[in-house]
């Protein structure tokens, strides 16, 4: 409904009437970097589930921070996620991405989406369970509102479930009581314009609250030749988060959000939703914590000609972390969640049934064993039912060793999968009257077994490096079968297998009080094949198209006290099949903080071409950009 953007300019009227003016704001100049001792203490949870520093976190981990996130000038998510060099991030149209780890873009031309990466905001998963993958263009947050994204890459089944299978993004948004008073920014530029205001306050000691409005609004992008492809994105977007804390040891969140937007062609397809998520947690005297959390979640997608859908996601989950007999460190839960869906189809894809509801269930336990001073093993295991594929046992083993406060080696063994969906056991697709393709009947869970080995090293004061190597080998991974007999229609299969190595690194040298310098460097290496029996058909191709290396560097300056200035360049190899030549790029941010509550920035993303392809045709080309920024806090 485009009149949401009306809707959300009504309630900044009335916010910004009802604001007092004795509110004491945070100051623009108060945000800063921290230290690179100061970043490897930085808590994380996505890799054990409990909070430890990041330079004791077993995994291939990468955290960007607020900071780091404020500085870049990204407006969106995807851009956000640019940042982590462990990640494979290609934008194909004005609002819509692939963004993977460890390989396995997918390929849409062959109806084989990106589906190995589980995605989180606030503990609440936005990975569908209709298709497998991410609705990027529906996603957002205020990027001043995060507080951190954990990136990990490598399988995190054993403690977040099926589809975690490459990598886990964990996006961790800030408390209500660190975002007190006011905030207003405008962005406007030859392709993006948004407007985002948030307003905090507090009742009494012990309730904190803050409530947002955005507008973005994503411009149609260009062919190389000038020509405009209708591929906008517009997408207002209202939401708010209490904090209640009635005791030291209890903690209350709730929180939700709501959108109205359209884009993406020629009709525009409409997408709305909305969340809402409570959140319980305990810290216990013995120091164990308990943690209960439930969320529901609907959104729906419709484009004219060719049908709709509506999911609504029930979930609940319960957690208790307790230390056990000294040298031992207890995490266990397990939830349930009820995906509900209905799709009317009115093109060429049906689904039989149209409707389901898809019951999800799960225990797991987990045990960090201290067997030294310096060296640590964690055994965790996972059980999940699945709706299509039954019960999953999901086992992982990590052992971590820290010969000294600046030194961690670390390996792992995992298992994960990728569990079957609508998409690949429902759907029919009808061509001239007849099926054409329909769900395999006996399509089972795509599997990995992992194999890692880390490093994470504390070099210096001022240098910090991480390091890690993988090894995976998959099973049963989806292509496109024969009927025996009379060879149509087509269905989905577990025809392929393969492996994949690769190495991930990336560090920070801090060449002044003011000026940081990062880097990160990413080689992949994809070996895939069908299994005996396989049609072949489409090829390994349709597994995905991704580049064997990766670059990045980034420079962050404070140019005294008022000014900022950060650059993000990208190295890209080029795509196999079908072949798209590698790409650099350039971003650039820069920020003057006028006073210490008004903030004026410039930030140029793809400077270097005019236009560069990031993925394969029918993507669109990612043009140069330009914007400028003016913020208010009050």
């Amino acid at each position: 409904m485009r009149a949401g953007a009306g809707l959300i300019a009504s309630i900044w009227a009335l916010a910004v009437a009802a604001l007092p003016l004795s509110v004491h704001a945070q100051s623009a100049s108060a945000l800063r970097d921290m230290s690179i001792d100061e970043l490897a203490d930085v808590d994380v949870t996505s890799v054990t589930k409990t909070a430890e520093s990041l330079a004791d976190a077993p995994g291939a981990i990468f955290v960007i921070g607020h900071d780091d996130i404020v500085r870049s000038g990204a407006q969106t998510i995807p851009e956000i996620l640019r940042l982590a060099p462990n990640l494979q991030v290609a934008q194909i149209s004005a609002g819509r991405y692939v963004i993977t780890a460890r390989g396995f873009s997918g390929n849409n031309q062959a109806q084989n989406f990106t589906n190995k990466l589980l995605v989180l905001i606030d503990g609440r998963s936005v990975y569908t369970p209709l298709y497998s993958g991410v609705y990027w263009d529906m996603q957002d947050v205020l990027p001043e509102d995060i507080e951190r994204i954990e990136v990990i890459s490598g399988p995190g089944a054993t403690l977040w479930g099926a589809n975690a299978v490459n990598g886990v993004i964990n996006i961790i948004t800030r408390k209500s009581g660190q975002t007190q008073g006011g905030f207003i920014e405008a962005v406007a530029g030859d392709q993006q314009r948004v407007a985002s205001l948030r307003y905090g306050g507090r009742v009494g000691e012990a309730l904190t609250w803050r409530a947002y409005a955005r507008s973005l609004y994503l411009d149609d992008t260009r062919t190389a030749a000038g020509a405009a492809v209708r591929d906008r994105l517009s997408k207002p977007q209202v939401g708010f988060r209490a904090d209640w804390t009635p005791t030291s040891a209890d903690a209350f969140t709730l929180q939700g959000d709501a959108y109205d937007g359209y884009g993406g062609g020629a009709p525009d397809e409409a997408l709305w939703g909305g969340n809402v998520v409570g959140r319980w947690t305990r810290t216990m005297q013995s120091g164990g914590a308990l943690q209960v959390q439930g969320y529901y979640d609907r959104y729906s997608r419709s484009t004219p000609g060719t049908g709709d859908f509506t999911l609504n996601t029930y979930d609940a989950d319960i957690q208790y972390a307790m230390p056990a007999g000294g040298r031992h460190q207890l995490v266990v839960g397990g939830g349930v969640r009820v995906n509900q869906f209905k799709i009317n189809s009115a093109g060429a894809l049906f689904f039989i049934p149209p409707d389901r509801s898809l019951v999800q269930g799960s225990v797991f336990v987990q045990d960090a064993i201290a067997l030294t001073g310096d060296l640590k093993l964690i055994l965790g295991v996972k059980f999940e039912g699945d709706a299509y594929s039954g019960i999953e046992t999901l086992p992982s083993v990590r052992l971590s060793w820290k010969p000294n406060g600046s030194t961690l080696l670390w390996g792992a063994v995992s298992r994960a999968i990728r569990s079957p969906t609508p998409f690949d056991r429902d759907v029919v697709e009808v061509v001239g009257g007849s099926p054409l393709l329909v769900g395999g009947a006996n399509f089972q869970p795509e599997t990995l077994t992992a194999y890692e080995l880390g490093a994470r090293f504390q070099l210096t004061s001022r240098a910090s490096l991480s390091v890690s190597t993988y090894y995976n080998d998959y099973d049963s991974l989806k292509t496109i079968e024969l009927t025996p007999v009379s060879i149509l229609p087509l269905q989905w299969g577990n025809g392929m297998r393969g492996k994949t190595y690769g190495l991930e690194a990336w560090g920070d040298y801090q060449l002044a009080n003011w000026w940081r310098l990062s880097a990160g460097l990413n080689l992949l290496h994809e070996d895939l094949s069908f299994k005996p029996g396989a049609s072949g058909l489409l090829g390994v191709a349709q597994a995905g198209d991704d580049p064997k290396q990766q670059v990045f560097l980034t420079s962050s300056m404070n140019l005294g006290r008022a000014v900022t200035l950060d650059a993000n360049f990208r190295a890209v190899g080029a795509l196999p099949n079908p072949h798209v030549a590698g790409y650099s790029e350039l971003s650039l941010h820069v920020a003057w903080n006028i006073t210490p509550d008004v903030q004026l920035s410039l930030n140029g993303a793809n400077l270097l071409h005019a236009y560069h392809q990031e993925y394969p045709a029918p993507a669109d080309a990612v043009p140069r950009s330009v914007s400028l920024g003016l913020q208010w806090r009050f």
